[in-house]
């Protein structure tokens, strides 16, 4: 067995790294039992030791392998502009990191690089493609919860943020059906944007739920993109030229051509579940639905 000097060396070395790369795990530091000797207990053995820094490495690497982005390398990179692109979404265009990729879909980490935000990272979808010589973020913003979307609305030119390396479920696998509710479009707009610059847009449909019209986000683009492959259902507004409800059974029925096809889907939780469910029941082979829950 290891000599208790270097027991203490490891229980130190670990202690320190959990302190300085994973501070939301230091909560558990003062929760372990007793294992440094004290007036109080003074027949603490090298066995005690071993078992303490056996516990601390295995909240660490269970830790590592539920949550692989705290592992993940960091790219700081500036601001090249913030636009607004409607009454509660943020267009975010930064530099990118020399070597960077990711598949059109998928999302990253995002930090804060001021203040109190540092230790705040949030998924963000990107809306660039991948031979963009830029990365660009599409976001909807939050005021009333005063998180980090409310944070980015403070954002300016130069200001810095801390990436980390490209996450997500969501990928093309071939023609099909986007169903998207708010910002859960987000990924389907680097998808589409990707294949249209390959002029590979094909018979691609989306069905983009939203509240009211002024929710809708990239409304023109999607119709120069699709035509009357568009498809727009509105909860909260009856408009003209605009469906009206939630997303049924039926709906997606008479809007998909078929079901022999890929069914992408991604928006909030309860969405998810209900349009599963809808997807199943329409006999859509589970293998090809491809879903992503936006938080």
């Amino acid at each position: 067995m290891e000599t208790e000097s270097e027991l203490n060396a490891k229980i130190l070395a670990i202690t320190m790294k959990i302190k300085d790369k994973f501070p939301e795990l230091s909560k558990y530091l003062d929760e372990m039992p007793v294992t440094i000797p004290d007036e109080k207990h003074p027949d603490i053995t090298q066995t005690n030791l071993k078992a303490y820094y056996d516990s601390l490495s295995s909240i660490l690497n269970k830790y590592i392998l539920e949550h692989p982005v705290n592992t993940l390398k960091q790219y700081i990179v500036k601001v090249i502009s913030v636009e607004k692109i409607n009454h509660d979404v943020l267009k975010i265009v930064t530099e990118k990191p020399f070597g960077y990729t990711f598949i059109p879909g998928q999302a990253t980490k995002v930090i804060i690089n001021k203040g109190d935000w540092e230790n705040k990272k949030s998924p963000f979808t990107f809306t660039c493609i991948p031979n963009n010589d830029y990365l660009e973020f599409t976001i909807k913003t939050y005021p009333s919860h005063h998180g980090v979307t409310n944070e980015l609305l403070q954002l300016k030119k130069n200001d810095e943020l801390i990436l980390h390396d490209p996450i997500g479920a969501i990928a093309y696998k071939g023609e099909g059906v986007f169903i998207a509710g708010g910002a859960g479009i987000t990924p389907f707009i680097s998808i589409l944007r990707y294949l249209q610059s390959k002029n590979e847009i094909g018979n691609n449909r989306l069905i983009f739920a939203n509240k009211t019209k002024s929710d809708i986000i990239l409304e023109q683009e999607f119709k120069k993109l699709l035509g009357t492959n568009f498809i727009n259902i509105l909860s909260d507004e009856k408009a003209e030229g605009y469906a009206n409800g939630l997303i049924t059974e039926e709906f997606i029925k008479a809007n998909s051509d078929g079901i022999n096809k890929f069914f992408y889907v991604c928006g909030p939780p309860p969405m998810i579940k209900e349009i599963e469910k809808q997807l199943t029941n329409l006999h859509v082979n589970t293998s090809s639905i491809v879903k992503e829950v936006f938080q």
